[in-house]
């Protein structure tokens, strides 16, 4: 089942979040961040277990972000991703947004919504709040895509 996260799913979304970025797939997630944000989060729960999440994050006037976009392994594969992406899509669509983005290692995943491949320097500064932070800045290779709504 696919909903908005409750402040009770924090700490199994960090857990799955921080499993990935031990992978060095994505960047981990702190117990306070996920607190200050949980209203962006969507979450795909199996019985108890939250097995999937995404967020979508507002960055300006007309630009959101799909973030922390993670699905268990064994889970993996069986449109839960698709479907968090969809939610975060549609949740900006109705929020006014005009546009979409993704920073990503798997960019054909989001190449099947629509999403296509920009220079990180045609987003605008403001995103790159978190990645001044991040170990991997400035020699990050995660790939910026965009989608128009």
């Amino acid at each position: 089942m696919i909903r908005k996260a409750k402040i009770s799913d924090v700490k199994q979304i960090r857990e799955l979040i921080n499993s990935f970025a031990k992978e060095d797939l994505m960047l981990p997630r702190s117990l306070n961040e996920l607190y200050d944000n949980i209203r962006d989060f969507w979450v795909f729960q199996q019985g108890k277990k939250i097995i999937g999440t995404a967020a979508l994050h507002i960055c300006w006037q007309d630009l959101t972000e799909i973030k922390s976009l993670a699905v268990e392994k064994k889970w993996q594969r069986k449109n839960i991703g698709r479907q968090l992406v969809n939610s975060c899509i549609e949740e900006a669509k109705k929020l006014g947004a005009k546009k979409v983005f993704a920073l990503t290692y798997k960019p054909d995943f989001f190449r099947k919504f629509g999403f296509r491949k920009v220079k990180h320097t045609d987003l605008p500064h403001k995103i790159w709040a978190e990645c001044i932070n991040c170990p991997k800045f400035p020699n990050c290779q995660e790939i910026a895509l965009l989608k128009t709504l």
